[in-house]
């Protein structure tokens, strides 16, 4: 069920700061966005085949600020591409993993995404990201 490692998630305080070293290193960020549902604002590097998405909390009640608080900046999680989101969320359930969401939310680049908790990861929160729609009607798209 897992495609690719769609991004490697970065708890930091300040945008800002965060993407000059790959500024430094010859990459500009190539997307921002704040993503409302969790609270954040966000910045896209592509390394390679791979992201990096920066997130910056936009309120003290996000998930990324209490992860600040309690850890300091660093690695939040890692997401993975799914080609059917409500797929995926069901057997993991059906297969005992504990999930954060049970029912996917929208997410930065207009995804959809769901996080599993890391007890059920080996210690990663581990996200679930899925280009399109919920998967639940199997159009592929946003337009029902």
């Amino acid at each position: 069920m897992l495609e690719k490692i769609d991004h490697i998630g970065i708890a930091v305080r300040n945008l800002d700061e965060a993407t000059k070293f790959y500024i430094t290193m010859g990459i500009k960020p190539y997307h921002y966005e704040e993503v409302e549902s969790q609270k954040v604002k966000v910045a896209f590097v592509k390394v390679g085949e791979s992201n990096i998405e920066l997130l910056e909390p936009t309120s003290p009640e996000s998930p990324i600020a209490k992860f600040l608080e309690k850890k300091g900046e660093g690695i939040h999680h890692v997401a993975y591409s799914v080609a059917n989101i409500t797929t995926a969320l069901k057997k993991l359930k059906e297969d005992g993993a504990t999930l954060i969401n049970e029912e996917p939310m929208d997410g930065a680049h207009g995804k959809k995404v769901a996080f599993v908790h890391p007890k059920s990861v080996n210690g990663v929160l581990t996200e679930l990201s899925m280009d399109g729609c919920c998967g639940s009607c199997g159009c592929g798209t946003h337009e029902h």
